[in-house]
């Protein structure tokens, strides 16, 4: 059987600042704690519970997949796996306790650290980390031999304890069933009045049981987030993290500082992110495509060879060669399809636009059908609400589109045809029909001569 994780995420994160609980605050687009329970399941967990409190409908949506149980009142970590032993009862082996607010944890890791407690057969593995500055954290305390005696919280500590470089990270490898043979010898006799995890560490040793230890490469692994500050240093190691993967793997960056990419986000070969560009969600990018500068696109597929510029894609797709932008907006339900455009200043929502049809300026097409060679003129608006429902128009292929036409929906304009520009079209139009609706143009002679004469600027 696989080992089990236990993410504590019940805090409040009053340094936060924020009526969201602490796990709940986003980086590239993820919260928090889903990156941990994620770094969990992938170093080989079969099962995650997650400790809630604060906040908590809000924390456990974020985490469906996941097992969750309650800490009505927070009084400590060690309170927290209390709260959870019911839900662990039938736990057996490995029990990885985590940090909810510490995303930037890595699956290699944890499976180290399990690794580590099972080779040794330790009642606990502790993942340490040496920090040029400890301070605020809990320090650990070694005999003579080496062997870890304890952990002594920043509020508990020493003068001479305090010069300890060597902190505890907050993240643990326990011998589930030693461990909750031990957890009711929690007290609350420190600084904080609380039920401190760390205490385990020391109760193991007085009995002789074997703890292990574990410390991390890079101290940056370990961060908390207990602060805005330090949420904008965990989004940029993350950044860091995902575009060095992605630029080994043989993505271009022109300035990869000034690039933002989501933990789920796929990139083929080839493709070059220009500056500020975020790619977020589940979004996909085919090869040789070119996103930037300043574009956003979330949830969303971009083909092979396709250019998106300057422009907002929400789950949308735009297929092999087609082009978008600069300054458009691809809404959710916007299809456009090989070798098409949405040009400069564009909206597309709900739409299909057919492989290789054009709607190059400053034009809002909804709910519409565009099939293929369309030519869509600039200032083109489909009329698609009625103020109660939407309505669908239909471009059939090869059909032009005057510039400032009004579609009003529902309407069929048929293959071929044209409508001619600033004409309000209300009738389908037949195919290799030309559709003209203007009222007729009048001139008033001699009248801006009339208008000055009488006094006007």
């Amino acid at each position: 059987m696989g080992a089990t994780a236990l993410v504590l995420a019940a805090g409040e994160g009053t340094r936060m600042k924020s009526a969201l609980p602490k796990v709940a605050h986003r980086i590239l687009g993820v919260p928090m704690v889903a990156y941990v329970v994620r770094a969990a399941e992938e170093a080989g967990c079969d099962r995650v519970v997650t400790v809630t409190g604060h906040g908590a409908e809000t924390v456990e949506a974020l985490v469906p997949a996941c097992e969750c149980v309650r800490q009505d009142r927070q009084l400590g970590t060690g309170h927290a796996v209390m709260c959870a032993r019911e839900a662990l009862a039938d736990a057996t082996g490995s029990l990885v306790v985590l940090s909810g607010d510490s995303p930037l944890i890595r699956p290699e890791t944890i499976a180290a650290l399990i690794e580590a407690r099972e080779r040794a057969g330790a009642a606990v593995a502790l993942l340490t980390a040496r920090m040029p500055d400890p301070t605020g954290y809990g320090r650990i305390v070694r005999a003579d031999t080496g062997a870890v005696e304890g952990i002594v919280e920043q509020k508990d500590c020493t003068r001479e304890q305090c010069a300890i470089d060597e902190v505890n990270t907050g993240t643990y490898c326990f011998d589930a069933a030693v461990l909750f043979e031990h957890l009711d010898r929690l007290d609350t006799d420190n600084a904080q009045g609380e039920f401190y995890l760390t205490d385990m560490v020391a109760l193991f040793a007085d009995e002789g049981l074997a703890v292990a230890s574990v410390t991390v490469g890079d101290p940056l692994e370990t961060l908390g987030v207990n602060s805005r500050v330090q949420l904008a240093e965990a989004a940029r190691v993350m950044q860091r993290r995902i575009n060095e993967r992605h630029m080994l793997a043989g993505v271009t960056m022109v300035d990869p500082d000034l690039v933002w990419i989501g933990p789920d986000v796929e990139l083929a070969r080839d493709c070059e992110l220009l500056p500020m560009t975020f790619l977020l969600g589940r979004t996909v990018v085919g090869e040789g495509a070119v996103i930037g500068p300043s574009a956003r696109v979330t949830d969303s597929v971009v083909g092979d060879g396709a250019v998106v510029d300057s422009s907002i894609l929400l789950e949308a797709e735009v297929g092999p060669g087609a082009t978008v932008g600069p300054v458009a907006y691809l809404r959710p339900g916007a299809v456009l399809a090989a070798r098409s455009k949405a040009g400069a200043c564009v909206e597309i929502k709900n739409t299909t636009v057919g492989e290789g049809s054009k709607v190059p300026h400053l034009s809002y097409i909804g709910d519409a059908t565009i099939g293929e060679h369309v030519n869509v003129g600039a200032g083109t608006i489909t009329c698609n609400y009625d103020g109660v429902r939407k309505h669908r128009t239909v471009i059939e292929d090869g059909a032009f589109i005057g510039s400032d036409t009004m579609l009003v929906a529902p309407l069929t304009i048929g293959a071929g045809a044209v409508t001619a520009a600033a004409s309000a079209i209300t009738k389908d139009v037949a195919p290799g029909s030309l559709a003209i609706e203007r009222s007729e143009q009048r001139e008033v002679t001699g009248w801006a001569e009339r208008r000055r004469s009488d006094g006007a600027p």
